[in-house]
């Protein structure tokens, strides 16, 4: 019997024939024992990732260049916190994609869109001028908040929840997502230090456009493709709703726009906003769902356990994003870029993250397929991978304690290793958080909870945007070393915890 999943997927209002839309039998073990459809998303995900870290790991050197060499001139910590709220904004629209994925467009189709969403947003910073910076900002984070939780529920739909190959097939699809993480900024960060930064942004743009290409071309392998949503909205809701995201997306433009020229909102201010909007937006969005009459008893039920491994994904990422920030900064003021007489532009830092993660992505789903029912629980494996990622700040204590003077240089293989243990904690924790995330959504709420999922990283990335304000002003090893403590406290937490997460998240092994 196929493991492809095809009693959820949805049909067509009005009828249809839902298994004309199913992908071609032979599908389901075509991809290195997995369904071709994990090629196609993860095919997609290469791309995004490409343009997407790539951007990000000249973003912040961007802003703290100075205006004559072609950057906005900010100091480091407003840089990094700036690029920090840049990345909430990310997550926090995810949500927004999950819901309209659900009510109005689709999985397939809100990929769609927010790739096309990504690809403009990347071409509009390819422009020289900062106006066109900040636009292109906001068209990349609404068309990763349509795609992000979106391509990640569509991989949990290859599936059936009792597969065995579920946890290994998110690492596959994590491996390419790291493929494109390794060779963005290797691209844009070689472009960005001798061609200008905006060439950097163009390579983004191009990038994302060959992930659409290659998405499109592979759509007849995905399930759903050309299904309405499957909760959709009545007609006369639906129109309701589309006229008030119209007319809401407009007034909140202008909102905005007259609030900056009126010298109220300040860029200090919209981070603040954003980083409130990052903690209040899971906290109501749980209540929403644990209140929500479509969620049923043993739904909500598997919703607690859910919360754990959520606040474990914040601690988590609020450490790996600053891979992209504080760790860039770091690198490019403090650590040696030349190895064997080769120099080297210091984003290319950042492919490290991504290099160790196509390397140790595989390792892991063999060895999870290997293990079968005997690999360690979600919750473990969450749990090891916040402790490894507390690690790899602790780590940057001793080469940063010490030394003093702009002359002193941090040997490369410090920030290497770093990125090595990160690496490692990331692969453990975001593919059992995605898998155990499309296992634990109650039905109705499908592509918004693996949009919840994506709101820990919006509050990831809030609170990181407060705190990288001490970067600079507090030496670094007292930074990194609280940073690294906080996270190793909450993955204790969770081991601690295990055994309720155990019993609480059924079908989640």
């Amino acid at each position: 019997m196929s493991n492809t999943v095809t009693d959820t997927e949805p049909h067509e209002p009005g009828g249809g024939n839902p298994a004309a839309d199913q992908p071609p039998p032979g599908d389901d073990h075509a991809f290195l024992g997995h369904p071709r459809g994990l090629a196609t998303l993860s095919g997609l995900e290469v791309w995004e990732r490409f343009s997407f870290l790539g951007m990000q790991a000249i973003l912040v050197l961007y802003f703290a260049d100075s205006v004559a060499n072609g950057g906005l001139g900010m100091d480091p910590g407003t840089a990094a916190s700036v690029s920090a709220a840049y990345g909430t904004m990310v997550y926090l629209v995810s949500v927004a994609g999950g819901w309209l994925a659900d009510r109005i467009l689709g999985s397939y189709r809100a990929v769609l869109w927010g790739g096309v969403l990504i690809a403009c947003g990347h071409y509009a910073m390819a422009v020289p001028t900062t106006a066109m910076t900040w636009a292109g900002l906001g068209l990349i984070s609404a068309g990763t908040g349509l795609l992000k939780p979106n391509v990640a529920s569509m991989v949990g739909r290859l599936y059936r929840t009792d597969d065995d190959r579920r946890d290994a097939g998110f690492a596959l699809y994590y491996t390419g997502i790291n493929i494109g993480a390794f060779a963005g900024p290797l691209i844009t960060g070689w472009l960005g230090e001798h061609q200008g930064w905006h060439w950097g942004f163009s390579a983004a743009a191009v990038g994302m456009t060959a992930g659409l290409v290659q998405y499109v071309a592979g759509r007849r392998h995905l399930a759903g493709r050309r299904h309405a949503a499957e909760f959709t909205l009545a007609p006369d809701a639906m129109r309701r709703t589309v006229r008030l995201i119209i007319g809401g997306t407009a007034a909140a433009a202008v909102l905005c726009g007259l609030s900056a020229a009126a010298g109220w909102l300040t860029m200090d201010r919209f981070v603040d906003l954003l980083t409130l909007v990052s903690v209040v937006a899971p906290a109501v969005y749980f209540a929403v769902m644990f209140r929500s009459p479509r969620v049923s008893a043993a739904e909500r039920g598997r919703l607690r356990p859910y919360v754990v491994l959520f606040l474990a994904s914040v601690a988590f990422n609020f450490i790996l994003f600053q891979a992209y920030s504080t760790m860039m900064l770091l690198a490019s003021a403090n650590a040696r870029t030349t190895i064997l007489g080769f120099d080297f532009p210091a984003s290319w830092y950042a492919s490290a993250l991504g290099a160790f993660e196509v390397a140790l992505a595989p390792v892991v789903a063999a060895v999870w397929a290997r293990m079968g029912h005997r690999q360690p629980h979600a919750s473990n494996k969450i749990a090891i991978g916040v402790l490894l990622g507390g690690l790899s700040f602790l780590l940057m204590v001793v080469p940063t304690s010490g030394h003093g003077g702009d002359a002193y240089k941090i040997a490369a293989w410090w920030i290497v290793g770093s990125y090595l243990l990160l690496a490692l904690g990331d692969v453990l924790l975001e593919t059992s958080g995605m898998s155990a995330t499309t296992k634990l959504a109650p039905k109705a709420f499908a592509g918004q909870t693996m949009a919840l999922w994506f709101l820990s990283l919006a509050l990831a990335n809030g609170i990181q945007a407060q705190v990288v304000k001490l970067y600079g002003t507090v030496s670094d090893p007292v930074y990194f070393g609280l940073n690294g403590a906080v996270a190793i406290v909450a993955g204790l937490a969770v081991l601690a915890l295990a055994p309720w997460l155990r019993r609480t998240m059924h079908p989640v092994h």
